[in-house]
């Protein structure tokens, strides 16, 4: 055991001990400083030119906006006919067939929106070339969107007034060139020497210890396992995901897919000081952070290593933890980590199966991705955690009495309206869709256009229900995980889940995103004594204290019937 908690620290700090240069090299990047990866000019001028894009054209809130949903669209309609029609295309050795129109729907969305939610199974639901050119290419632009989103705000907190938050196209661009690609580079070419595939053959024929003959899927795995990691998606080539020996073969590549879906999030932290020339405000949003994700954590580490009560009642000894639905690669200490790590950042890939979980652990990963501030996904999670400082600026204000400022600029009732709106209407999503499901379990009535609802569960009771609860959490938090005892590929999940992932995914960007533009755009008032320093340990406190206080009111009935319940019943 103390062996596992070893590993567990030794990955959190080879993560934070990477993330620091690379932040800093982010900001260069974005802040147009000399880098190392200046030899990519040549090629982003190409893409300028054949695109009819002037990099240097100042874009303001709105534009800035308007930009980033309409390529969005446009992706979205390209995937969606592609994964309906990928039969009829080449690079599909295995025969995969076509996805139906309402599953089309949910993956096209799912993946558009950096969230991976995946209602089928990868190895039999794609084929190599929508794997590829949609799935993968999703996969780098959703998270090059997000991060455009965040350097929009960072420029927005670096100028004292301005209605210029940066040219979206240049910023989406050399994300990828700069950022995403080298990462991937690296992190795909370690996983291929490690036992990742990289073919393009169909299924191969093997025969296993105990005689049995098996089919194996492949395809050209590495490179997708890269960027659903580096990209925060989450998404995995084989359906069994990072617990696949194939996608996640030993306890090294282990450690470098959990260090690669955290070190975008944690570098984007160290890159705002950088950028804003702020660096003691970046400490403290790293400070807030990481003692909720230890929160989160402790508890699940601590659960999963003291088993299963109910099995421990029987006289079952269980001296290795909850090992159900468990890798005995891994072990439930670094299974506990990843389940956390995964929920609060929004990647969604798993080593172990979340459904297996025990109740308290579910509720952490959970709450993780209620509150989707804690690191967060590649710039989002830096964006939502912007809404509770919103909320924490006016809160502040009206204790002392002043008109709430952030940055030298005044928070006023437009602003906080704004967050507000984002903060009830993600919960909303939530709990509207929650609710509806459990209703129609609850009635049973006769649906032409879905399977019968009591079939959508393979657990009763409080599990049940928790089931639900995750999938409209994780749909609305973009994260992409599951309580997989869902059956979920019908057309009641798949078009209830797609609508609640692009309104989770877009509100929550669209909202900071404004806030930032209209506050840049206000008179700059220089700090006076009055003034309430947001980069103090005594407003990190306030912040973290708004968050656990918006997440309670808003989620803890749901809770309370769902994993709060179960855990009570063992």
């Amino acid at each position: 055991m103390n062996t596992e908690i070893t590993g567990i620290i030794f990955t959190f700090l080879i993560t934070v001990a990477l993330a620091y240069p690379l932040g800093k090299y982010i900001a260069k990047v974005f802040g147009g400083e000399r880098t190392f990866t200046d030899f990519m000019n040549p090629l982003e001028r190409f893409i300028y030119r054949i695109c009819g894009i002037d990099p240097k054209e100042s874009m303001d809130w709105k534009q800035f906006l308007k930009a980033m949903l309409t390529i969005n669209m446009v992706w979205l309609f390209y995937a969606f006919f592609m994964l309906m029609y990928q039969d009829k295309l080449p690079l599909n050795p295995d025969g995969n067939p076509g996805q139906t129109p309402d599953l089309a729907f949910n993956t096209a969305i799912s993946f558009l929106v950096n969230c991976n939610l995946q209602h089928y199974s990868g190895e039999s639901g794609l084929t190599y070339l929508t794997q590829l050119l949609v799935i993968t290419f999703l996969q780098f632009v959703s998270a090059a969107t997000g991060i455009a989103c965040l350097v929009a705000l960072f420029n927005g907190l670096k100028q004292k007034t301005t209605n210029n938050l940066g040219n979206f196209w240049d910023i989406f661009v050399k994300t990828n060139t700069r950022i995403l690609i080298p990462l991937c580079i690296v992190v795909a070419t370690l996983l291929a020497f490690n036992g990742s595939p990289t073919s393009f053959d169909g299924k191969d024929t093997i025969t296993t210890m105990q005689g049995d003959t098996v089919q194996v899927s492949r395809g050209p795995a590495a490179g997708m396992i890269a960027i659903k990691h580096v990209g925060t998606n989450g998404g995995g080539w084989f359906g069994a995901n990072s617990a696949h020996p194939l996608e996640n073969p030993n306890y090294f590549t282990n450690i470098l897919e959990m260090v690669a879906q955290v070190i975008i999030p944690v570098a984007m932290l160290f890159a705002l000081g950088f950028y804003i020339r702020r660096k003691k405000f970046a400490y403290v949003i790293f400070l807030v952070m990481t003692v909720g994700m230890l929160c989160l954590l402790i508890p699940t580490v601590i659960t999963e290593l003291h088993g299963n009560p109910a099995i421990a009642q029987m006289g079952v000894s269980q001296s290795t933890g909850a090992m159900e639905g468990k890798e005995v690669r891994f072990g439930p200490a670094a299974s506990a980590y990843w389940s956390i790590v995964t929920t609060i950042i929004s990647t969604g890939s798993v080593n172990s199966m979340h459904d297996s979980s025990m109740p308290l652990s579910g509720m952490m990963q959970l709450l993780g991705m209620m509150v989707n501030g804690f690191y967060g996904g590649c710039g989002v999670g830096i964006l939502n955690y912007y809404i509770y400082i919103i909320i924490a600026v006016f809160i502040s204000g009206l204790m002392v009495g002043r008109t709430p400022e952030f940055m030298g600029h005044k928070v006023e009732a437009r602003e906080v309206k704004i967050a507000m709106i984002v903060t009830l209407f993600t919960a909303l999503i939530t709990k509207g869709f929650t609710a509806l499901a459990a209703y129609m379990v609850a009635h049973h009535p006769d649906i032409a256009w879905a399977v019968k609802p009591s079939g959508w569960l393979n657990n009763p009771s409080y599990h049940g229900f928790s089931e639900m609860l995750y999938e409209y959490t994780s749909a609305n938090a973009n994260n992409g995980s599951g309580f997989e005892g869902l059956g979920d590929n019908n057309i009641f999940w798949n078009v209830t889940s797609g609508f609640a992932l692009i309104l989770g995914r877009f509100i929550p960007i669209i909202g900071p995103v404004a806030i930032a533009g209209l506050l840049a755009n206000k008179k700059f008032i220089p700090e006076s004594g009055g003034t309430l320093p947001t980069d103090s340990l005594t407003f990190g406190m306030m912040t973290f204290a708004v968050i656990i206080i918006v997440t309670a009111l808003s989620y803890f009935p749901p809770l309370a019937l769902g994993p709060l319940a179960e855990y009570f019943s063992l």
